[in-house]
Parts: C-alpha cells; structure tokens; sequence
C-alpha cells in the first residue's frame, strides 16, 4: 500500500495556522484535532494546527512523516449493535519540537490567523518551574514555553489587542485555565516582562477551563493488521476512541461566535460554569480508571475490558465506583445513569485500553481524580473507603516498581521515582507508609494526619505481600 501523505490523498492545500497545540499524543489527536475536523468539515472553520511536543522525546517526526495525516477509529456500541467510524484526520499542517527546532517554534507566534491555544500536557504538566528562564531554548515547563510564544507574539505585532489569543486548556485539573494564567503570569513576574505584556496577556487574551471526557486507547497494537485492512493506504499513526464525546468548556457568546460548535452536532457545551459536569466526570470516570490500575495490574490484568469484566477486579471497580458516588453532592438518579453509562464504556468491545498507558503520572492522577472521594468518604462517615484505600495501598505498592519478580510499567518523573525508591528502601511498612504519606510534593498535604489511613495502609500491603491481590483485598476488607 502508498504512504500516507498528502500528495498521495491530493490534500496540498495547508489550512492557516489557527490553533497552536501543546501537545501531540493520541488524546488530543482523537479528541480537539477531531473537533476542529468537525468544524472545518462542517461550517468551512479553515482551521490548521501546528502541534508543539512539550517534552524533549515524542511523536512529532512520526506526524510529519505523514505530514500531518493520521486515521480516526471511532468503534462502540449503539443500541446494541457495534459501530465503526473512520475519519482521515487533515487539519494538522506542523508538528515542532522546540528542543531542536526552537525557531520554528518561535515562528508560530507571528502566524497572522493564530485565534487559539489548546494544551494536553497531564495532570502534571501546568506547573511554575522557577528555574526556567526566558533564554532557554526551550524553558522546561508548558507554561514557560507558552509564555515565550505569547511575549513573541505581543512584540511582533506591537501590542495589538486583535492579535491576543483564546487559551482553552484540557488538563484535568481543577479550573485548569485559571492555574495556567497564574503561571503565566509568575513567570512574568519573576522574568521581570513589560507591564504591557503583562496587561495584554492577561486582558486582552482570554482563558477558558474545560471538561474534556473520551476513552482514547490510542494506537491499536493487538489489532493493527486488522485495523490496517480497512485502508487504502499505509498509517502508522492510527489512534482509536469510542464514539462518546463531551467537550464543556466555561465561556460565554463571545466564545460562541469564535468557535461555532453550536451549527454541528457535536458534544460541545459552551456554557457559565463546567463545575457539575467536570466533578461527576472527574470522580467517577476518571477516578475509577486511576483506582484500578494499581489494583488490577498487580492482580495481573493488561486491560480496562478485561477488567470490569474480571471475577474479581470487575466487582471491585463496582465497589470504587459505588464508595465514590456516596461523596458527590449531585442527583442520585443522575450519578446512578452516569456510573452505569461509564462501566458501559469500559466494556466497549472495541476499546483495548491498556492500563500500563493509564499509568503514566499516576501519582498526580490519583490526588487530583481519587483522593478527593477518599477523603471525603472519610469526612462525611468517619471511616475509610474500603476498596478506595486498598487502591491506595496498591498504588504504593505498584510504585516499588516490581512485583513477583517482574518489572512493573512505572512512568513518572525521575524524582518522584527517586523518592518512592528510598521509601522502599526503609525497609519495614511503617516507615515507608509514613513517608509516602508526608511528602506533600505527592498530595499536597500530609495523609498521616488523616486518622486510621496509615495503619489501614501497613494492614493492606502486609495483606498485599502475604496473599496476593484478591485474597489481600478480602482480608483487608474483614479486618480494618
């Protein structure tokens, strides 16, 4: 079969640079880059976008290879009949890594047409890094690059208010645009930049926190022969998600007007406040996937279906599910149709999810998507959620980075590795529960202070080393 490019497809014909994105993995490809296909394909948007890769390592030689291109999987279930969409992504016209293209990243600020900064870069990805400077080339953080970008844009075209940009976040953070112009504009302070910069970026461009919510297992590995018979030519950039897709983004008829998701049918909701929408997604979409990594990778799953399908592991995602419904204030009836249409997700056929890719920053997922629930379990019944604080447990244990003699897929910073291994290192349970548990570089707060978590830790993990996962979760469960 042909490459896939755009001579080969006879798509020549770049879009304007209209939407700079922080950010090249399949989440993004298969959630925004889709949503701008939408809107070009549907109200003639004419909207190209140049990716950016945040970190020194990623994909953006594999995208321009394809110059841009890449195939859309979109397979599910629609009233109990399977569904298969296939769309040719084509609104991707660059793809720069700053770390060695530093000046064609700095060319994308004087792009006339740019309108709109999107951003996926993790939990862990809008931080203040104090050491970054703005001579480096590139600063280390996202909101260090982004600030460089913005104070390029703001000299090359003086100032001019109708050059500022719309800045629409998709971290799963709490108010993730308000934490980003804070960075932002701590790295103008600290870089001592123009108060008419400051003035600019912080009036003229507008922010808008989000809610993005879409199962993306991304490349199809297990089934890529089959998935590859379906094309007329050669992609390896394939990315898979289901079908469902909610966008909600904080914003009013200003924002309305720039992106005219309102003439599609697609999930976007441009309304006052994403508050409900994102707690109940947050907790119990993303906290049950994040809670049962740890869990179900010990026990020896590989994937998200074979998961909730499991004997064992399906009923305790039940469990998490049920312990982190009981902490949210919202309808029952409404959190009850959620929680049911979420364990329908998981059990898309289609949808090989592989824990090991959910694992990435677990640590940050956990405090932002689980610990919230855990707590306020406890808060609100003086007593810990049984299989919320197991997966606690698990997640420490996970984080020894080998079990039963294999290594475990560990993905986090270099650092918070580190400090996990000299955890360990203690030696006995308690000492290393402790100081998990007191590093509030981990959860922004010392965990020992909540009463009983740590003894129902060293009680789960002797569980844990004594009797494997399932029978550790029942021991643990009778005992605490």
């Amino acid at each position: 079969m042909e490459k896939l490019n755009r001579k080969n497809r006879g798509l020549e014909k770049l879009n304007p640079i209209k939407v700079v994105q922080f950010g090249e993995g399949n989440f993004l490809r298969a959630f925004v880059d889709y949503a701008f296909q939408r809107l070009n394909n549907e109200v003639d948007f004419n909207a190209g976008i140049a990716m950016v890769q945040p970190l020194a390592a990623g994909m953006v030689d594999m995208i321009n290879d394809q110059d841009g291109l890449y195939t859309l999987f979109m397979n599910g279930i629609k009233k109990g009949e399977k569904i298969q969409d296939i769309q040719l992504i084509n609104n991707v016209v660059k793809a720069i890594n700053p770390y060695s293209n530093f000046a064609d990243f700095l060319a994308l600020a004087k792009e006339e047409e740019l309108q709109f900064i999107v951003s996926n870069t993790t939990e862990a990805g809008i931080e203040f890094v104090a050491t970054d400077t703005p001579d480096m080339q590139p600063p280390a953080s996202f909101p260090a690059k982004l600030t460089v970008l913005l104070h390029e844009r703001f000299k090359h075209f003086n100032g001019d208010a109708s050059k500022a940009v719309t800045i629409i976040p998709c971290e799963l953070i709490d108010y993730n645009s308000e934490a980003l112009k804070k960075c932002i504009l701590q790295y103008c302070d600290l870089w001592k930049l123009e108060e008419t910069f400051v003035k600019w970026v912080s009036e003229d461009c507008t922010y808008h926190s989000t809610l993005v919510d879409r199962i993306v297992p991304g490349y199809p590995r297990a089934e890529i022969e089959e998935y590859n018979n379906k094309l007329d030519y050669q992609d390896n950039l394939i990315v898979a998600a289901e079908p469902f897709f909610l966008w909600a983004i904080e914003g009013g008829e200003d924002l309305k007007a720039k992106l005219p998701f309102h003439k599609t049918d697609l999930n976007v909701k441009i309304v006052d406040d994403i508050r409900p929408f994102k707690m109940i997604k947050v907790r119990i979409l993303n906290g049950a996937h994040t809670a049962m990594v740890p869990v179900s990778l010990l026990f020896g799953n590989k994937l998200v279906m074979e998961t909730v399908n499991g004997d064992f592991t399906g009923p305790f995602v039940d469990n998490v599910i049920s312990e982190i419904s009981e902490t949210l204030p919202m309808d029952k009836n409404e959190i009850t149709a959620y929680a049911e249409e979420v364990m329908d997700r998981f059990k898309n056929p289609f949808i090989k999810h592989a824990l090991a890719d959910i694992a990435l920053n677990s640590i940050s997922k956990f405090k932002v998507r689980v610990l919230p629930s855990l707590l306020g379990y406890y808060n609100a019944k003086k007593e810990l959620p049984t299989s919320l604080t197991f997966s606690l447990a698990c997640l420490i244990q996970f984080y020894k980075g080998n079990w039963n003699n294999e290594a475990l897929p560990v993905k986090d910073t270099p650092e918070l590795v580190e400090a996990f291994k000299k955890a360990w290192e203690l030696g006995n349970l308690e000492s290393v529960v402790t100081t998990v548990l007191a590093n509030t570089d981990f959860w922004d707060e010392d965990l020992n202070k909540v009463d009983g978590l740590s003894q129902a830790l060293v009680l789960a993990l002797n569980e844990i080393e004594a009797n494997g996962i399932e029978q550790g979760y029942i021991n643990f469960s009778q005992k605490k």
